[in-house]
């Protein structure tokens, strides 16, 4: 069953700027837009007092952070000069809407942690400049690594507690319900087994605490302090967080109101005026009448609400069935501990991919830092593989460039990009020493019988460097010269990307891949320079006979005399094909004789003139490349 998390912020603005400036924290802070460019959150709309506002210009609060609203009831909405009005000291600093939603994203990014799959709330009612502060994590089959459902939400709350950020968190089985009771659902816990799981710890405290009140404890040690702290952070936290068990989610959105829904001012004010208080006065409603009088708005909310319809989240990066992670008990920051990780974390990824006869193509290691920071290192390779003691050659120089911070808690390795790769066939290794063989034969072992086999390779080695140069020059600056069906010398040899395609690739053809992609060959019988110049240069030559190799020829202010020659090799244009018909340097319809030349001095070239012999036209000489 599909259980869905929301954690909703309504103080991130001035969260935020208090991580930023701590002394902030503890006065009070707002932040504030012009009413009429927030997306029309305030322009037109009822403000808190009830009263409509039609003025667009004026200066309302848009975040408050919980000092503002302790002592003067300042919540967002309310006009500036109001607010200032209650409390003359109140520190106003202009509303960061593009920072907000920076942060907030990042914040996600960190969430995954816990789940990849996870979304930003960013639209709803209490829009603040046009965007609200909200995170979906679903955790469909992440709870029991984190010891539960009750035991993950408590480590979110938790964490987020220390980042500095007021949050309100609710499970439960669609996105809809989760919503409606983070925002406006009375922090308590729906469902027996999950109650009794909370409130089992509770009334432990109770307990200690009832014992200490009455004397029974005179002497409390330090640790016992701490323990009673944390145990009072937890309670705390614990108000603000709610688990509605499987199942369970009609009956937890019976009595919430019918703006849980999400649905607009208008629609909730029409229910209001047919006599609906909450939700869960439209159950027993026909649908059909329903729909009629209100519209098919309410009846789509109320049916993704209670998982009638699915509600798809969109999660912020690509969601890979291929991952494995690792937390810690404190956290870790040394080069050595990381590398290890890293290198277990290679092994227990192999075995998933072998398992599926796939190989990684790119992979994405995630580094979850205490301070809720995100190190990434992507690393692709030319081809599939999943030999951990490659990749981890690899991930090797990426890692001396993390910034540690305050250390990692956390470690996440998938494997974004797969593709498939069968299983290699093993050699026998020529290098195991023989041994004479006892008169006693003693059984192989596994690691023995393994040692006896080596991995045949050939490609990979090719396909390793190509690895180890993509990781320091990327992988897409790497490439390498394949032949190509042309009888054109300078079209002969194309260059592309040395890595092999990707699927998507093969799907959607590069240039570069859909060349090397073709068949070639490489002219039987001729010899070519391997250097061709980039384009042919123009030389002065000196023939006995018209069509005869030259005796003599001025390269670059250079003379040389020709000593040997051989050829002609005549090559005409492709005509069939529209690049093939191009002229070759002089005439559309001109032929190239090629000879090889060699003067005095040893060296050799490539010549050719560039038509055949006509009477009354001169031809050109040019030198296309040079061997040795």
């Amino acid at each position: 069953m599909r259980r869905v998390i929301l954690l909703w912020l309504p103080r991130f603005a001035t969260d935020r700027l208090s991580r930023r400036q701590p002394a902030w924290r503890s006065e009070p802070l707002v932040t504030v837009c012009d009413g009429g460019l927030g997306g029309g959150s305030f322009g037109a709309a009822r403000g808190p007092l009830g009263a409509r506002d039609g003025g667009g210009s004026v200066m309302r609060v848009a975040a408050a952070n919980r000092a503002a609203e302790a002592a003067a009831g300042i919540v967002p909405g309310l006009p500036l000069t109001d607010a200032r009005a209650r409390l003359p000291d109140l520190r106003a600093v202009p509303a960061e809407g593009g920072a907000d939603m920076e942060a907030l994203a990042a914040l996600g990014d960190w969430c995954g942690r816990w789940t990849p799959w996870v979304a930003l709330d960013a639209a709803g009612p209490d829009a603040v400049l046009g965007a609200s502060h909200g995170l979906w994590l679903d955790i469909t089959g992440c709870a029991h690594l984190f010891g539960g459902e009750v035991a993950l939400l408590n480590d979110v709350a938790r964490r987020l507690a220390r980042f500095g950020f007021a949050a309100r968190a609710a499970l439960a089985d669609t996105p809809g319900a989760a919503w409606a009771i983070a925002h406006h659902g009375a922090m308590r816990h729906v469902g027996a087994r999950h109650s009794d799981m909370h409130h089992g710890a509770m009334r432990h405290v109770g307990a200690r605490q009832s014992n200490t009140h009455h004397g029974a404890m005179r002497h409390i040690s330090a640790r016992q302090k701490d323990e009673r702290l944390g145990e009072a952070k937890q309670e705390e936290l614990a108000k603000h967080m709610c688990v509605v068990a499987p199942g369970r989610t009609r009956a937890a959105l019976a009595k919430l109101p019918l703006k849980s829904l999400r649905l607009a001012q208008a629609e909730v004010e029409g229910l209001e005026r047919l006599g609906f208080r909450a939700i869960g006065d439209l159950y027993g409603i026909p649908r059909g009448a329903l729909a009629r009088r209100s519209g098919e708005g309410v009846m789509h909310r109320l049916d993704q609400a209670l998982g009638r319809e699915d509600e798809p989240l969109s999660p912020r990066r690509p969601v890979v069935p291929h991952r494995v992670r690792q937390d810690f008990a404190e956290p870790i920051s040394s080069r050595e501990a990381i590398a290890a990780t890293v290198r277990r974390l290679l092994d227990e990824l192999a075995d998933v991919l072998e398992a599926d006869a796939l190989g990684a193509r790119r992979l994405e290691l995630a580094l979850y830092r205490g301070d809720g920071k995100v190190e990434r290192i992507e690393v692709a390779t030319s081809a599939p593989v999943r030999e951990p003691s490659h990749l981890i050659r690899l991930l090797a120089e990426p890692l001396d460039a993390l910034d540690a911070g305050f250390g990692f808690d956390s470690m996440a390795l998938a494997a974004s990009l797969c593709q498939a790769l069968a299983p290699a066939q093993l050699a026998l290794d020529p290098q195991f020493p023989a041994t004479p063989s006892p008169a006693t034969p003693s059984p192989v072992t596994g690691a023995e019988a393994q040692s006896l086999f080596a991995q045949e390779d050939g490609d990979n080695e090719v396909a390793r460097l190509i690895d180890r140069l993509g990781g320091r020059l990327g992988l897409d600056n790497v490439r390498r010269l394949a032949l190509f069906p042309s009888h054109m010398p300078e079209r002969a040899v194309v260059s592309g990307v040395a890595a092999a395609p990707t699927l998507e690739q093969r799907a959607k053809p590069s240039t570069s891949h859909e060349l090397l992609a073709q068949a070639s060959h490489w002219p039987a019988g001729r010899q070519r320079p391997l250097c061709l110049l980039p384009r042919p240069e123009a030389v002065e030559a000196v023939a006995m006979l018209p069509d005869a190799p030259p005796v003599i020829f001025r390269w670059r202010r250079m003379v040389h005399h020709v000593v040997k020659a051989e050829g002609p090799e005549r090559i005409a244009s492709e005509w069939w094909h529209a690049e093939g018909a191009a002229p070759l340097g002089g005439e559309a319809d001109s032929i190239r004789d090629y000879y090889r030349v060699e003067d005095d001095q040893g060296r050799r070239f490539w010549l050719y003139r560039d038509a055949p012999y006509r009477a009354g036209m001169a031809p050109g000489w040019w030198l296309h490349g040079l061997f040795g």
